[in-house]
């Protein structure tokens, strides 16, 4: 199936790693050009090679810490015209309420929830201008299905899909689509991270992060990987699936009802 993404120019950021990444890729795959926005020059410039050597696509690049307001200005400035914005660069802290201090969540929602509505406004704005464009959020279950012990991407997801919903019921009417894929736990090396982190606490030593991850838990019997969220992506950012606005896929293998 053609997907008509040939040649255009699609933004993703948190691109040097995990779904970011493996969503850029995807794209290139369909002769696309993705800009790669992260934080770390290697890891963007590491990042490009391996997807030149795979699709022969040249990446553009471009560095960025987008919990300033003055990189999410500067990159709209650049690449304001691009076709598609991926928005999925976010690291929110796991833990319980009175575990985490009030600088965390700012922190986490800095990046993560102000990032993307920053960027949305930005480039939203312009793509309602011009007529076109289309815009993915990246959100997560954790907005769904809500634990405890991820209250804080709880809460900044929920936030995230409310305003993902809102947002793409306007934008229809300036035919621009705004949609959204919340994934369940990803074998993503963020994901190792936060199961580390718990079994440091419920555990009380990291290196059993292991133990916490049972694959009889999941559906299908394991956890999904990033290169599935961004084949999803892929699929819907495509013009071919045009009546798509103010949509949150959960993309959770049906864990939610069970």
């Amino acid at each position: 199936m053609d997907l008509k993404l040939k040649d255009k120019t699609i933004l993703v950021t948190g691109a040097s790693r995990g779904i970011g990444y493996a969503t850029a890729l995807a794209f290139a795959r369909e002769g696309a050009i993705p800009v790669l926005v992260s934080r770390s020059s290697d890891a963007l410039e590491l990042a490009a090679m391996r997807i030149k050597e795979e699709t022969s696509v040249t990446a553009r690049l471009h560095v960025a810490d987008l919990t300033q307001d003055s990189a999410c200005e500067e990159l709209h400035r650049l690449y304001g015209s691009v076709d598609v914005l991926v928005n999925n660069a976010g690291a929110v802290p796991g833990g319980r309420l009175h575990e985490l201090s009030m600088q965390e969540w700012r922190s986490g929602w800095e990046l993560k929830v102000f990032g993307y509505i920053h960027l949305c406004k930005l480039f939203s704005a312009s793509m309602f201008t011009r007529k076109s464009g289309t815009i993915l959020n990246i959100i997560g279950m954790g907005g769904r299905s809500v634990r405890a012990n991820y209250i804080c991407g709880a809460a900044g997801n929920a936030a995230l899909i409310g305003f993902t919903q809102a947002l793409g019921n306007e934008s229809a009417s300036h035919n621009v689509r705004v949609f959204g894929i919340n994934p369940s736990p990803t074998a993503t090396e963020r994901f190792t991270g936060m199961a580390r982190k718990r079994a440091a606490t419920e555990l009380g030593d990291e290196s059993r992060w292991g133990e916490l991850i049972d694959g009889s838990n999941f559906p299908f019997g394991r956890l999904k990987t990033p290169q599935e969220v961004a084949s999803l992506s892929v699929m819907l950012c495509s013009s071919e699936v045009q009546y798509l606005s103010g949509t949150v896929v959960d993309m959770d293998g049906g864990q939610q009802w069970r």
